[in-house]
C-alpha cells in the first residue's frame, strides 16, 4: 500500500524514477523519423542532456492552417564553468552552429552557450563534435545543479583563477554521474565532464533516482564586481580578498529569481549570507547544501520546489543547523565585503598577469552576422589568430582574454576591420533579455526582439538628458521565470501577456536589493513613454553619485522592499 500520508509526487517525479538514471526512451525517440518532435516524458529527461524541444513559434499560425506538424527545433546549451573557452572550442562550436543550429550564437546570462534550431536528425552529430570540442551538454538544464558561473575574466587578478578554479571543482562534483549521456548521445565515443575528465560512473551518490526537485544555480563571486548576481541564486560564494588574496568565501543560500503572476505564494528572493568558510571547504558546502535540498526540496508542486521555497517553509536558522550537521563543523562569522556594480566594463583592461583582455559588448547575446556587425564572422577570424581565451560573461557579454602586448596591435585591427566597438549609451550596454519569442515556450511576450527598440527609444530622453555615459541597469524577460534577471534591475520589464509587460523599478545598482512593482500591464509601445519621464527626472534631482534605482526609491517613485523575501541580509 503506498503511504497516503505524503503528498503525491509530480509527474516529473515519475518521469525521473523510472528514467533508468536519465535514459528513458530518448535513443528510441531519436530514431523516429515520422516526427521532429519526441515523446513528453523524453521532453522531460531530455533537458538534463543539456537539450530543449521548442518550435518556432512564428510558424504556428500558417503551419496550423496547412495541417502542418509545428516547426520544431531543439536548442542545445553547453555547460561551460566559469564561461571559459579556447578559440579552437570557439570555431567548432561556431562551425557547429552553421551546420546544425540557426547560424547564430547564443551567449546566456548563466555564462553559458545555446544553438537554436537544431532539428531531431541531427542532435547526436552535433552533441558528438561538442564532446569532441571537450565540451558537454550534461546538466546545463534540467534538476541538477547548472552551469557554474563564476566572476569574469579568469586571468584579471588571481582572486578571479582562484574562482574560476573552484568554479570547476565544484562543476565536476556536483555533475551526475549516470552514463545515459554517454549511452545516448555518444556510443562507443569518449565522454568529458566539460573539464576534459572522462566519467564512468553509473551510480548517482549525491543526486539519487529522482535528482533533485527542481533546478539548482551555483555561483562565485569577487568583489567588487557582482556580475553573477550573487545574491539571485540558490547556493553563492563571494570571496573575500584581503590584500590581493582570497582568504575564503561567505556562503549565500536561498536566491532565486522565478514566480509565477497572480500568484503571491511565488516570488523572487535575494539570498541569506549563513556564514563563512575556506577555499578547501567549498566544495563540501556545495554538496551538502545540495543534498539538504535532494532531502527537503518540495517534490509535490514544483512551483514550490526550488531551495528560497525550502528555507522560508523551515526557516533559515533550522537550514543552517541541518547543513552544519551534515559537514560536522561549523561555519564561520561571515566576512565584510563590497560591491560597486552588476555589469561589465567594456573595452581594454590590462590584468595583474600583464595581458590584455577586451570586453565587447554583445547585444543580448546573440552572435550573428548583419550588414552593420558581423560579429560571427568578426569572432572567428579573431579565434583563428588568438593565443588567449574567451570568456563568456554572466552579462551575456564576451571577453577576448590573456592577449598578450605584441598580439594587442593584431586583435584591435580585426575588432574595428569588424565593426566590434563599444560606442553605445550607458543604457545600452547595461541591458539584458532573454530568448523569449519565437522560440521558447514559456514565453508570453517578446524579449530579445524587442528591448533594443525600447533602449532605442530611451536613448533618446538619455541624450537629451546628459545621461547618454552613465550606467542604468535594463533587463527584460518574456514571462515571470526571471532568466535575465529582472527582478534586480534598476528597471525591469517582465511578459504578461502579448505584448504587455509589468514595469519593476528600483533595484540597486550592485545587485544587493529587489525592484518592486511601478505599473502593472503596460503595452509594449507605452514602456519608453512611461519610463522616460523618470530618467527625466533622475537627471534633475538627483544627488551626487546617485544611481537611478536608488534615485526612484529615494524619491518615493517605489517603496523601499522590506521582508525576508527581500532584504539584503550581508554585514555592510
Amino acid at each position: 500500500m503506498p503511504d497516503t500520508s505524503l503528498p503525491p509526487r509530480t509527474p516529473t517525479e515519475i518521469i525521473k524514477e523510472n528514467s533508468r538514471l536519465l535514459r528513458g526512451t530518448l535513443a528510441e525517440g531519436l530514431r523516429d523519423v515520422s516526427t521532429g518532435a519526441i515523446v513528453e516524458d523524453d521532453t522531460q529527461l531530455s533537458k538534463f542532456h543539456g537539450i530543449y524541444l521548442q518550435d518556432d513559434r512564428d510558424q504556428r499560425p500558417e503551419r496550423r492552417r496547412k495541417r502542418m506538424e509545428k516547426a520544431y527545433g531543439f536548442m542545445v546549451r553547453m555547460r561551460i564553468p566559469g564561461g571559459r573557452l579556447t578559440s579552437a572550442q570557439w570555431l567548432a562550436l561556431d562551425r557547429i552552429a552553421d551546420d546544425f543550429g540557426n547560424g547564430t550564437l547564443r551567449l546566456t546570462t548563466r555564462q553559458a552557450m545555446q544553438f537554436h534550431g537544431i532539428i531531431k536528425t541531427n542532435l547526436r552529430r552535433s552533441i558528438r563534435l561538442v564532446n569532441e570540442a571537450i565540451l558537454d551538454t550534461l546538466a546545463a538544464c534540467g534538476d541538477v545543479n547548472r552551469n557554474v558561473m563564476s566572476s569574469a575574466n579568469p586571468a584579471f587578478s588571481r582572486a578571479h583563477a582562484e574562482a574560476y578554479d573552484l568554479a570547476l571543482r565544484v562543476s565536476s562534483h556536483l555533475s551526475p554521474r549516470t552514463r545515459a549521456y554517454h549511452d545516448v548521445w555518444l556510443g562507443d565515443k569518449k565522454v568529458h565532464d566539460g573539464e576534459g575528465v572522462a566519467t564512468i560512473d553509473e551510480d548517482e551518490p549525491i543526486y539519487g533516482r529522482t535528482y533533485l526537485p527542481r533546478k539548482f544555480k551555483t555561483v562565485i563571486a569577487v568583489p567588487p564586481v557582482n556580475d553573477v548576481d550573487v545574491f539571485a541564486h540558490d547556493l553563492g560564494f563571494t570571496a573575500i580578498v584581503r590584500k590581493g588574496a582570497v582568504v575564503g568565501y561567505n556562503v549565500s543560500v536561498g536566491g532565486g529569481m522565478g514566480m509565477t503572476h497572480g500568484e503571491p505564494d511565488t516570488y523572487p528572493r535575494l539570498a541569506d549570507v549563513i556564514g563563512f568558510c575556506t577555499a578547501e571547504q567549498v566544495v563540501d558546502v556545495a554538496e551538502k547544501v545540495v543534498t539538504i535540498q535532494r532531502d527537503w526540496g518540495d517534490r509535490s508542486d514544483r512551483k514550490h520546489a526550488r531551495l528560497k521555497y525550502t528555507i522560508d517553509r523551515r526557516g533559515l536558522d533550522v537550514f543552517k543547523k541541518e547543513l552544519e550537521a551534515r559537514l560536522g563543523y561549523a561555519l564561520g562569522r561571515a566576512r565584510s565585503f563590497r560591491f560597486e556594480r552588476t555589469g561589465d566594463r567594456p573595452g581594454w583592461t590590462r590584468g595583474e598577469d600583464g595581458a590584455w583582455h577586451y570586453v565587447l559588448y554583445v547585444e543580448n547575446g546573440r552572435i550573428k552576422n548583419t550588414p552593420d556587425w558581423p560579429a560571427k564572422r568578426g569572432l572567428a577570424e579573431i579565434a583563428r589568430v588568438h593565443e588567449g581565451r574567451f570568456v563568456i560573461t554572466p552579462n551575456q557579454n564576451l571577453v577576448i582574454g590573456e592577449v598578450s602586448e605584441e598580439r594587442k596591435p593584431e586583435i584591435d585591427a580585426l575588432l574595428n576591420r569588424f565593426g566590434l566597438s563599444n560606442d553605445f549609451s550607458g543604457l545600452r550596454l547595461n541591458a539584458m533579455a532573454c530568448v523569449a519569442l519565437p522560440t521558447c515556450g514559456q514565453a508570453l511576450a517578446e524579449a530579445e526582439r524587442l528591448l533594443p527598440d525600447v533602449v532605442r527609444s530611451l536613448e533618446e530622453t538619455v541624450e537629451r538628458a546628459g545621461l547618454r555615459d552613465d550606467d542604468i541597469v535594463i533587463r527584460m524577460t518574456g514571462c515571470p521565470n526571471g532568466c535575465a534577471r529582472p527582478y534586480l534591475a534598476e528597471i525591469g520589464i517582465v511578459g504578461k501577456a502579448a505584448e504587455t509587460y509589468a514595469v519593476l523599478l528600483g533595484g540597486s545598482f550592485d545587485g544587493r536589493r529587489l525592484n518592486r512593482l511601478y505599473r502593472d500591464s503596460v503595452a509594449a509601445h507605452e514602456i519608453a513613454p512611461l519610463v522616460a519621464p523618470l530618467i527625466e527626472a533622475y537627471a534633475r534631482d538627483r544627488e551626487n553619485g546617485e544611481r537611478f534605482g536608488d534615485f526612484v526609491v529615494r524619491a518615493g517613485i517605489v517603496p523601499l522592499p522590506t521582508g525576508a523575501a527581500t532584504e539584503f541580509h550581508a554585514p555592510p
